[in-house]
This record gives C-alpha cells, sequence and structure tokens, in this order.
C-alpha cells in the first residue's frame, strides 16, 4: 500500500513530522514501512521558463534557437528540436547542471556551434505520461497550462512534490489497506484527531426505479452486501489535477473522471468498486449469483474465460457481466459514449474470491482487498464517496435512492475487558482508564466491562488481542523486559537422552549415521530372501506413491541399509560403517488403526579389513556402553538374510533383541554388492527398557585376588558362551573376572576338540581366599 502523505494530511495534522519520523513511529505501532520517497527525489534545478522568442538556427533546418526566461535577470537560451513550441508558452527548463529521473545530468554546450545553456523538458523525461497531464502532448516539450511563472521550481508547479509511504500490509488488517485506514493508525500513533468526512451527496436526477428493476443477492453465502445507484448525464473527461496527483502519489494511473473515482474510493476507503454501462445490463436487472455449468466470460483485460459453478458472478437477467470481485466484463466499463452508468458497492466472501482469481489466473487490486475479507458496512459509505466526488467533478447526476440487498450482522462484536488480566499479561502498571484511552483511539468502545470493536477490525476475537492493540499504541519500547515464564523447562525425554547416546556411541565406534526413506519397493522383500509366507510381507500400501518403487511402508529396515551399501560400493568406495536408527511400519490388526511404529538400530559394514568380530565388537561396545550387561550372543542359523554359519542372534534376559551377522552371498549380489558385508540388526525399544540409567558404586576390593587359568578340553561345536555360563554357575559370588585368551585345535587335541583356555579371577569380599576355597572353586 502507498501512501500520499498529502493526502493522510486531509485527514490527520501531522505538521512538523519528517518522513523518516512517520515511518519509524508507524512501524512501531505495528503498520510496517518498507520504505518512503519523495516524487522529486530524482530531479534537481529544473524550472518553470517562458519562451521570449524562437529564432532558426542558422546551420540546421530542424533545430531552433528559443530565448527563455527562466527568472533571472538574463534571459537564457537553448537550442531544441521541438517543433511545438510558440512565444509565451511556459515550458520545464532544465539549467546547466541539472538531473532527470531518468539518470539524465544536463551540461551546458554547443550545438552546430550555437551555444545551449540547458534543455526543455518533455513529459517523458520527467517520468510523466500524458495520464498524468492529458492536456500536453506525448512526443514533444511539455507545454505548461499550470498557475505558475518563470523560475519556479517545476516539481512544485506540477505537483510532483508529494511523498509516497509503501507500507507491508498483514493481511489480517485489510482496513489499513486504505488511506482512512493509515489515518486511524497515525492519529493513534502520534496522539492526533482524526478528521473524518461524511459524503453528502445532492442527487434530483429521477428516480432510480426508471433505470435500473432490482438488485438480487442469490448466493448469500459468498456476497453480504450489494448496493447500486445510478448516475445520468455522464461527462467522461479527464480528472482535476489534485485527484492525479493523489493516484500517482499512490501508484495508481489516471485514465478518465469515472474510471478515477472509483480507483480513488477504493484508495482512501480500501473498498473496492465497479461501474457499469447501463446500455450493457439487459433488463436492468442485477443478480449475484453462482456462476452455471458451461458459462464464459471475457474480461476487461480481453482475456475469455470459463467459469465453474463455484465462482461468483455478477450477472443481468440473460448472461454474467463481471466475476464477483475479481474483473468486470468487456462490455461493462466505462467507454467514450456512456451516458449512464450504475456504480456498485459490494462485499463479496474473501475465500470464493481468492480461490475465483487463482483458478481465472487474474489478480487485481480489487482481489487483493476482497480476498483478506472486507467489511460490509463501508459499502455505503464508500458508494456515497463515490456519488459526492461525481457531482463535485461535475461528471454527472444521480438519481435519487439506491437498491440494495444483504445479509450480515451490521452490530458490534464485543469482548471481555479486564485490565488487571492485560497488566499481568503484558508486565505493565496502566491504569483501567489509561487503556480505555487507548482504546478509543482505536475506534473502540468500552463501556460496563465490554469492548466493543468496529466491524472492519475482524482481527480482534480474544483479550490478548485487545492487550495486544494497547500494548503497541502504548509502545512495545515502553515495557520492561522480563525472562520468560514458563509452566516447565524444555528438556529431552528420557528416550530422547538414550537415542542420543546412541548416536554418539556409534559415530565413537567410527559409524556415519544414515537417513532413508520410510516407504520401499516391494521388491526388496525378493531381494533378500523374506519367505513367501512371512508375516513381514504384508505392508502398508500407499494410497498415492510416487512410483512402484516407493509403494509400500517397510516392514524390515535392513533393504534399505543394503541398498546404501551397495550405493557406496558401486561409487568405489574402498570401505563403509554405517548406522541408522529407523522405523518399520507394522500393520495393525484393528481395522482403519494406525501401523505400529517399532524403531530399529541397523548397523552395516564392508570393507579388506571388515570382518564378523568387527561389527560384533561395535555391538558389545554399544551395550556396555548402555549398562546392559546380561546380553548373551549365540549362534544362529535361522536368519534367511544372512550366511547361515556367520550369523549369531542377540538375547537379553533370554528375549532375542537382534540379529548379526555375514549378509548372505546370494542376497549381497541382489544388491550389487561385490563384497562381504556385515549388518546388525537390534530393537531399540528393547535396547531402551534394558538401558540401566541408575550406575551402581561399589568400594574398592579390601582383600586380594586369587588368578586361575584353565585349559578346558571340549568338542569342537560347543560354544564359548556355553563353557562361560557353567563357570559363572559354580564360581558363584567369588567369580570377579574371566576373560578367554585363547583357543586352540591341533596335534595335541584329539580330532573334533578344541582347547579354550581362560583367565579367572576369585575374590572374596569378606576375607582372603585361601588355596584351598581357590582350588575348590576350579575343581
Amino acid at each position: 500500500m502507498n501512501l500520499s502523505m498529502r493526502w493522510l494530511s486531509e485527514f490527520v495534522k501531522l505538521d512538523n513530522i519528517t518522513a523518516r519520523e512517520f515511518s519509524e513511529a508507524m512501524t512501531m505501532t505495528g503498520s510496517k514501512v518498507e520504505g518512503y520517497e519523495t516524487e522529486n527525489d530524482k530531479v534537481e534545478k529544473v524550472v518553470v521558463g517562458r519562451v521570449l522568442s524562437l529564432e532558426k538556427h542558422p546551420d540546421a533546418d530542424k533545430l531552433t534557437i528559443c530565448q527563455i526566461d527562466v527568472g533571472g535577470d538574463e534571459a537564457l537560451q537553448i537550442v531544441t528540436g521541438a517543433t511545438n513550441l510558440t512565444v509565451n508558452d511556459l515550458v520545464p527548463v532544465a539549467l546547466d547542471g541539472s538531473s532527470l529521473p531518468n539518470g539524465l545530468k544536463i551540461k551546458k554546450g554547443k550545438l552546430r556551434g550555437v551555444p545551449s545553456n540547458g534543455m526543455l523538458c518533455s513529459l517523458g523525461e520527467l517520468n510523466l505520461t500524458q495520464h498524468d497531464f492529458p492536456y500536453a502532448i506525448e512526443d514533444g516539450i511539455f507545454v505548461l497550462q499550470e498557475d505558475c511563472k518563470p523560475g519556479d521550481d517545476i516539481c512544485s508547479a506540477i505537483g510532483l512534490d508529494d511523498t509516497s509511504v509503501e507500507f507491508e500490509i498483514t493481511s489480517n488488517r485489510p482496513d489499513c489497506l486504505s488511506v482512512i485506514g493509515l489515518a486511524r493508525e497515525a492519529a493513534a500513533t502520534f496522539d492526533k484527531a482524526l478528521e473524518l468526512h461524511t459524503p453528502v451527496v445532492k442527487g434530483g436526477a429521477g428516480d432510480i426505479a426508471d433505470e435500473l428493476k432490482s438488485v438480487k443477492i442469490e448466493s448469500p453465502e459468498l456476497c453480504y452486501n450489494y448496493i447500486a445507484r445510478v448516475v445520468k448525464n455522464v461527462k467522461i473527461e479527464p480528472s482535476p489535477r489534485w485527484l492525479r496527483e493523489r493516484l500517482r502519489a499512490s501508484g495508481v494511473r489516471p485514465i478518465n473522471n469515472i474510471v478515477d473515482i472509483t480507483n480513488y474510493v477504493m484508495l482512501e476507503y480500501g473498498q473496492p468498486m465497479h461501474a457499469f454501462d447501463i446500455r450493457f445490463i439487459n433488463e436492468r436487472t442485477i443478480k449475484i449469483r453462482n456462476a452455471k455449468a458451461g458459462e464464459s466470460i471475457t474480461t476487461l483485460d480481453g482475456g475469455e474465460h470459463s467459469l465453474t459453478e463455484d465462482m461468483l458472478v455478477i450477472a443481468d437477467a440473460d448472461k454474467p457481466v463481471a466475476v464477483a470481485g475479481v474483473m468486470g466484463g468487456e462490455y461493462s466499463g466505462i467507454m467514450d459514449d456512456t451516458t449512464t452508468i450504475v456504480f456498485e458497492s459490494a462485499c463479496f466472501n474473501g475465500t470464493s474470491v481468492r480461490l475465483t482469481a487463482k483458478k481465472l489466473g487474474i489478480r487485481t487490486d480489487s482481489s487483493a482487498r476482497f480476498e483478506k475479507g472486507l467489511d460490509p458496512n463501508a459499502c455505503l459509505p464508500a458508494i456515497e464517496r463515490a456519488c459526492e466526488l461525481v457531482e463535485l467533478l461535475g461528471a454527472g447526476e444521480f438519481m435519487d435512492g439506491m437498491l440494495c440487498d444483504k445479509n450480515y450482522n451490521e452490530e458490534r462484536h464485543s469482548i471481555k475487558f479486564d485490565y488487571n488480566w492485560i497488566n499481568e499479561f503484558l508486565h505493565t502498571d496502566l491504569s483501567e482508564q489509561e487503556m480505555i484511552n487507548i482504546l478509543e483511539k482505536l475506534d473502540c468502545n468500552v463501556e460496563n466491562g465490554v469492548v466493543y470493536v468496529p466491524t472492519y477490525r475482524a482481527d480482534l476475537e480474544h483479550k490478548a488481542d485487545i492487550a495486544e492493540e494497547i500494548a503497541r499504541i502504548y509502545g512495545y519500547n515502553n515495557i520492561d523486559s522480563t525472562a520468560f515464564k514458563g509452566a516447565s523447562q524444555g528438556k529431552y525425554s528420557p528416550v530422547q537422552i538414550f537415542e542420543r547416546n546412541v548416536n554418539n556411541i556409534l559415530v565413537a565406534q567410527g559409524c556415519c549415521e544414515i537417513a532413508t526413506y520410510s516407504f520401499i519397493s516391494p521388491k526388496l522383500y525378493d531381494k533378500i530372501a523374506m519367505p513367501a509366507d512371512s508375516p513381514k510381507r504384508n505392508s502398508i500400501v500407499i494410497s498415492n506413491p510416487l512410483g512402484e518403487d516407493t509403494s509400500i511402508m517397510r516392514t524390515v529396515v535392513l533393504p534399505s541399509m543394503l541398498e546404501v551399501l551397495a550405493r557406496n560400493y558401486n561409487n568405489r568406495n574402498s570401505y563403509a560403517y554405517l548406522y541408522e536408527i529407523g522405523k518399520e511400519y507394522i500393520p495393525s490388526e484393528e481395522e482403519n488403526a494406525l501401523p505400529d511404529e517399532n524403531k530399529k538400530i541397523v548397523i552395516g559394514m564392508y570393507g579388506e579389513k571388515c570382518d564378523f568380530f568387527d561389527i560384533k565388537g561395535i555391538v558389545e561396545e554399544l551395550l556396555e556402553k548402555l549398562n546392559i550387561s546380561d546380553f548373551e550372543i549365540a549362534a544362529d542359523s535361522t536368519e534367511y538374510a544372512y550366511h547361515p554359519g556367520r550369523c549369531a542372534s542377540i538375547s537379553i534376559g533370554g528375549t532375542k533383541i537382534g540379529v548379526i551377522g555375514e549378509i548372505h552371498p546370494k542376497v549381497a549380489e541382489n544388491f550389487g554388492i561385490g563384497t562381504c558385508c556385515y549388518t546388525a540388526e537390534l530393537d531399540f525399544d528393547s535396547l531402551f527398557r534394558s538401558n540401566v540409567t541408575d550406575r551402581q558404586y561399589s568400594p574398592l576390593p579390601k582383600f586380594p585376588a586369587v588368578t586361575r587359568d584353565l585349559a578346558i578340553i571340549c568338542d569342537a561345536e560347543t560354544p564359548v558362551l556355553a563353557l562361560e555360563k557353567a563357570i559363572k554357575k559354580a564360581s558363584g559370588k567369588l567369580l570377579e573376572s574371566i576373560t578367554l585368551f585363547d583357543v586352540y585345535q591341533g596335534k595335541q587335541i584329539e580330532e573334533n576338540k578344541k582347547s579354550v583356555a581362560y583367565s579367572i579371577v576369585l575374590r572374596s569380599a569378606e576375607a582372603s581366599l585361601t588355596t584351598d576355597e581357590a582350588n575348590a572353586v576350579v575343581e
């Protein structure tokens, strides 16, 4: 929204306040200023001059030597190629050292040997068009018809000295997309009086019923108010200079008096308007309805659009004549021969306008305002203002009466006012009357503990909104800074802490974390050799997948890890140590229930120096760092994706919580991995439940330990774990530690046998162990 400071001064007197001070203060009270610009910023040393004489250039047929009075003691000689000058014409003169809006610097010099001490300016050289000054010619020197004299600054002479302030208006404040809306904010910000004008319409050109029969809202859920007035004997001509100046400063191009009036009212009141040529309204009937199937319209910009039944249109008895809130039809505009027009002021559903504009690919100043939600009560004063301007400019004669159809609540909505709560909420110490004074500046009435909010402030719904209004006008900088007081202090949950620990431990082991998609291809189940009757093949199918490769939610994370290992291997990475904490999605047995989301820790690795014991060591380190001591690792040949002789299960308290081993060569080949790779799968939730967070400390031992080394001969197939269990059971409380230090098979050992050597440390907490007691344990 571009705001003309000259226009603003009509409503709020801000004497001796600079544009910078104004911008800073408005921003601090919530109306953010993007910047400001004075129209004459780029124009320097350009004055009004009067042509005293014209003389042909002696050496150039197309050049003329002019003597120009610029208000000094002597006339200024300027050579020009213009042909539209006569003696006594007032023209813009760029003096030596002047600057123009296009960046051009003017210096005195010679043209064909004749001195020229400046330049006469056209409209374009002052960054103006015929829309700004309709009496001027487009190609030629700008001959002024303004009340000015030689030597006057050209910007002041033609009204090119206004300051335009650009505001960024948020979507919840459509009322500020108007001069009056920003004037209200300025009056509250600077504690100045707001001087609003009540439009007065004379009328007297007959009864409206003679020209317009009816106005009917047939879609009340999409249109809340529609008002129509008729003006006869319309005279289409340029608008007066003051109106053109205000439009130009607001970034709107002047067209003609009727169009300019609708734009002027839209900028002043924030209420979009439209004017129809009554000749093109069949049967003089206006209907506000949804478009019918198969209807189309050609809009003012020449575009042809097919309409759908959810779009709101303004129609006559037969056809749509405008797309409601967006743009009029091609025959609804004001033409040079228009004599009778209908002024429309309406309020449409914001969502409907936004969706319609988006579907049609049209965005206008009107749709930008309507889509934010306007106040239906603004329709009447806006159309009255338009009527007043028509009469003021002598652009036509208004007929008595108006046609209106409406369906909305005209009353202000109310919010409970509790100044004690507001003080506590804002941490301020304002009196009740101080708060009331601030609210009254914002056009809010406070009666009996209730705030009555103006209808154009639909954004004020709760008591916190009222507190915000008080805070921004009182000044955020006037409120003491305090520490945030919350009900609880934010911190990581136990699960989050556990997951961070898992991450830290695995990274410390040299693993890199990966993140894969939870949706996979069902073909991956075949690639990991999952049995056809496995319940894990029952996956959730995505209703709108990106493709077959991402069509189901995974029930196992292993295929995702193998895909990443394969990608690294095929990109010639010599080794990879990876891990992921991912989710498996197990369908629920209950109908329409969400799936069970089980977290899994998956570790994957390959490389020349990588073997089963490397990944086993990583898993053991992970479990020990998580204070899980009662785990067991035992051989397991039941896992379909793993090498049957190089796989082990991991159990805690007798419950299997994971698997570790070398991927089956066939499975590795299916994924394109041409080397041995090793993976481990651990159930995250089981580890979390087994994680011991409370550390138990014991005093240093008082009595010495006894060490014994044992070499035990057993069957080659006997797992070491079975021997360790037997030793622990026999030693009881005296066993402090047990360490495997050798496994031997050779000539001295019987075939199909092996020698397993352990170092055992025994210690009693009550007394020094005797040799007999230690030997008894060994026996």
